[in-house]
Formats: C-alpha cells, sequence, structure tokens
C-alpha cells in the first residue's frame, strides 16, 4: 500500500493535508478506513453505529477481512490499468502523526 500526504495553506493561513492511499488489495482499504476513522477522532462503535453496522463486522474490515467481490474488483481494475485511491482531507488537529 503506498500512503501519500500533500501539505499546503488554507485562505486562513491553516496548514491542511490531503492524505490518500493507493489500494491494490482489501486489506488496503480496510486500514484506509480505520486511519480515516481515527483522524476522525471516532471509534469503531461510533462509526459502526453511523453507518448501522455491527461494530465486529467493521472491526472485521479494518483488519482486511474483506469478501471475494472487493478482491476481484480491484484486481479487474488493475488488470485493466486503472489505479485504485482513497483520499480525504485532513487538519494539523486531526493529524495522528505529528
Amino acid at each position: 500500500m503506498l500512503i501519500h500526504l500533500d501539505g499546503k495553506l488554507d485562505c486562513n493561513g491553516m496548514s491542511t493535508f490531503s492524505r490518500s492511499y493507493s489500494v491494490r488489495r482489501g486489506s488496503d482499504i480496510g486500514a484506509a478506513i480505520a486511519e480515516a476513522r481515527h483522524a476522525r477522532g471516532l471509534t469503531q462503535a461510533e462509526l459502526a453505529s453511523e453507518l448501522g453496522v455491527a461494530r465486529a463486522y467493521l472491526a472485521a474490515m479494518e483488519a482486511g477481512r474483506t469478501n471475494r467481490l472487493i478482491e476481484h474488483l480491484l484486481r479487474a481494475l488493475r488488470r485493466l490499468g486503472a489505479e485504485v485511491t482513497v483520499a480525504w482531507p485532513t487538519t494539523n488537529a486531526e493529524r495522528t502523526d505529528v
């Protein structure tokens, strides 16, 4: 999995960052979900509730236990030359790697 972090200043002079993951496997999607959830300060239980799924299901997704459909979709996209990227904006306050 390739992790990329771009930084810039917004119109108020505040640093903003864009975090992105290059996704090659279903486990990469799980890692991106976990990272985004942590960046937003949410627990698994909170996000699971917002999504309407069980916390155990969300934990399984974050751990990379995905269904075969996702793996087949990603493999087909790679075979066709596509790159799948998951990206989201962050700010200094949300960053966990500072």
